[in-house]
């Protein structure tokens, strides 16, 4: 099978109404599992899009950069906590994070994550790493509940696993700035 069957098989699973009601039914789950396999969803789909708006693409994503800030302002949108809030309350919002994250997100991150250099890639991960922070102490140090439909624990605990996933990215770029890059291939 190809990468994009199981593209497309993921996506379905996702969309399923009790899957997708027991996603959406925790926090942590919803924001930290849902959201990015979808993303993986899209991601995996991205051959069958390149297979029929390859010129589109080539003219559109030709450097990688207008995929890559499509990609940024709509991570950034579905950050936010009334977002996630809304997506539980309206079918339109929901449809919208059904719509928006695999073929927003998913495709365009693959079609432009080969055409960008690793200066961009490495400006896109510095630009997630105060995101996901700013998100973690939003959720953990909030005095109130942020999302209506989530209890304050659900908040916190979704907090801290920004905090995991900034401190992963954070020693990714360590890592990655300490070790040697150049290609020992002949």
């Amino acid at each position: 099978m190809r990468k994009n069957t199981y593209g497309l098989i993921l996506f379905v699973i996702l969309v399923v109404p009790p899957i997708r009601n027991l996603m959406e039914s925790i926090m942590i789950v919803h924001m930290l599992i849902q959201i990015p396999l979808l993303i993986v969803a899209g991601w995996l789909l991205a051959s069958y899009a390149h297979d029929w708006f390859k010129n589109f693409l080539e003219t559109w994503n030709g450097n990688g950069i207008p995929g890559m800030l499509l990609v940024v302002f709509v991570i950034t949108y579905w950050l936010i906590p009334r977002t996630l809030d809304a997506s539980l309350e309206s079918w339109l919002i929901e449809l919208f994070k059904f719509i928006s994250l695999p073929f927003l997100v998913g495709i365009p991150l693959r079609d432009s994550w080969g055409k960008i250099g690793s200066l961009v890639k490495s400006f896109i991960i510095f630009n997630f790493i105060p995101m996901f922070g700013l998100m973690a102490w939003l959720y953990i140090d909030a005095p109130v509940r942020v999302c209506n439909n989530y209890l304050e624990v659900e908040q916190k605990v979704l907090g801290w696993g920004f905090l995991v996933i900034t401190a992963s990215c954070i020693l990714y770029m360590l890592q990655y700035v300490f070790t040697d890059h150049s290609d020992t291939t002949p």
